[in-house]
């Protein structure tokens, strides 16, 4: 098994409330992780039509069997489970007593905020970050894009494309039918196509919309059920008033690049060496791995981008406490002193927090260079080194 850098994360969170509950993407690795930290712990998944109407008929006699110290995996398959959950968890006062896991998020999410809120310690488990892949895997970065970050790619060594189009099937055919009755999938696979191809880019509802023949409110609801299943992200924008117009859309981007490639058509890594849309790939793959980072840490820090009526623009601004650390992303892998001039901007506007400037870019040196640190997007490999987040 890989290592996952959120382990410890969820350790701590297991003697801090009575419920873990592991969120994340299909395939991530929950029930993987869950069964590796709580190796003694009894397994139980509702997936089984068996275990799941017992617990649906007798929930009070499914909890006195699983009574404590143990992992409930797809619980919400069974949403009455919920509220006598709470009910137990609150007799027996035990911190660590049950973790849960499920693929589909929006409904487990929906059922512990009615039922158990306060008591479930929430860990989100992304696919690999960049310091998770083993080492093999981690020297080119076309490589790297192309092949995205799923752990079963490489548990299993698996092609992308056979991962992918099983992966999309499994759900499109599940996730999807399970939180919204969406009877045309062709229609929901050229949306979702249709997205791949603006990640890293502004969101345009409108547009979205003409371009795949629905209706705006159609388009905010299918956007709604890709962020709550953990495909897509919206980075919004920084807002602090610089008596400039900024831009206030958010910006769109996917949790995994290797799926994005998949939806675009990429068929081999060389293939990006001369994509016209590669430097969106690029930005997508370094603000998702700060991001995996973020969570794996515990980390609080806020993520943004900023935009003024200008059209200067900072790819993430992460804001953590008084300080915002300040990153452009450029894919480039000869550094150029022009790549800073918009953080220069910025740093001059904001007068009230510590601003700290980066450039993540593909080149292989690390650099200092007029304050800015320049960093190589290797060096995500032993991201702490970075100090962006200290």
């Amino acid at each position: 098994m890989i290592k996952r850098k959120i382990t410890e994360e969820i350790k701590t969170l297991a003697k801090e409330f009575p419920i873990v509950a592991i969120m994340g993407p299909r395939q991530s690795g929950k029930t993987t992780i869950a069964k590796h930290i709580f190796k003694k712990y009894k397994y139980v998944s509702l997936e089984d039509y068996d275990k799941r109407k017992i617990a649906m008929d007798d929930p009070r006699g499914f909890l006195k069997q699983y009574d404590k110290n143990v992992i409930i995996d797809e619980i919400q398959r069974v949403p009455e489970l919920f509220s006598y959950l709470q009910t137990h968890i609150d007799e027996i006062k035990t911190n660590g007593s049950f973790v849960l896991t499920g693929s589909q998020n929006y409904l487990l999410m929906e059922n512990i905020t009615q039922s158990l809120a306060g008591r479930v310690g929430l860990a989100t488990l992304f696919p690999l970050s960049l310091e998770e892949l083993p080492t093999e895997n981690k020297s080119n970065i076309y490589e790297v894009i192309f092949k995205g970050f799923y752990p079963r790619i490489f548990d299993q060594k698996i092609r992308p494309s056979s991962f992918y189009k099983t992966y999309l099937n499994t759900y499109l055919e599940k996730d999807i039918r399970l939180i919204k009755n969406i009877s045309d999938y062709n229609l929901f696979l050229k949306f979702l196509k249709l997205l791949a191809g603006r990640s890293g880019q502004i969101l345009n509802i409108q547009t979205i919309a003409d371009d795949v023949g629905i209706a705006n409110k159609t388009v905010e609801s299918w956007l709604s059920i890709l962020e709550t299943s953990f495909i897509i992200y919206r980075l919004q924008p920084y807002h602090k008033n610089y008596n400039k117009r900024v831009v206030k859309s958010s910006k769109l981007f996917f949790y995994d690049v290797g799926l994005v490639c998949y939806l675009l058509g990429i068929k081999k890594p060389e293939e990006l060496e001369n994509y016209y849309q590669f430097g969106n790939l690029f930005e997508n793959f370094i603000i998702s791995d700060l991001m995996k980072y973020n969570y794996n840490y515990g980390e609080l820090a806020n993520f943004y981008f900023w935009k003024d009526g200008h059209n200067n623009e900072i790819d993430l601004l992460i804001e953590s406490g008084n300080k915002i650390k300040v990153i452009e992303i450029k894919s480039a892998q000869t550094f150029r002193e022009e790549f800073l001039k918009n953080m220069s901007k910025f740093s001059k506007l904001e007068k009230t927090k510590k601003v700290e400037q980066f450039l993540l870019y593909g080149g292989d040196e690390n650099l200092q260079y007029k304050g800015t640190k320049i960093i190589s997007w290797n060096s995500l490999k032993n991201l702490k080194k970075t100090k962006i987040f200290e």
